[in-house]
């Protein structure tokens, strides 16, 4: 599967500032996944600090990672590498929540 994702840059008293986006990255939490990574344009260096998680995303080639997150939850990362003039502007939001929510937001999505 995939998507874009963008920061919303507007402000309202139950959103974190420069860190919302209007598409979360949802996993099942307790289950193993594998993401695929490539790029279109530049290296992006995709980072959520408290899962211990980094990886480069590199045009023409593609890179895995392997994550498992422990508790549901919502995780906030940002772009690692400066890779242009809205590097700065790049948050990563993803929510770890039950494979039952997991399932329904694929089928969304599809």
């Amino acid at each position: 599967y995939e998507f874009d994702s963008y920061m919303l840059n507007y402000q309202f008293k139950n959103q974190f500032r420069l860190l919302e986006t209007d598409n979360r990255l949802i996993i099942p939490f307790k289950i193993s996944m594998r993401m695929i990574i490539s790029s279109s344009d530049v290296i992006h260096s995709w980072t959520i600090p408290s899962l211990g998680i980094k990886v480069d995303a590199v045009p023409g080639r593609i890179n895995q990672l392997n994550l498992f997150s422990i508790r549901p939850g919502i995780y906030f990362g940002q772009c690692s590498e400066i890779c242009g003039m809205n590097h700065s502007f790049m948050p990563i939001m993803m929510e770890s929540t039950s494979y039952f929510n997991f399932l329904n937001w694929i089928n969304k999505k599809i």
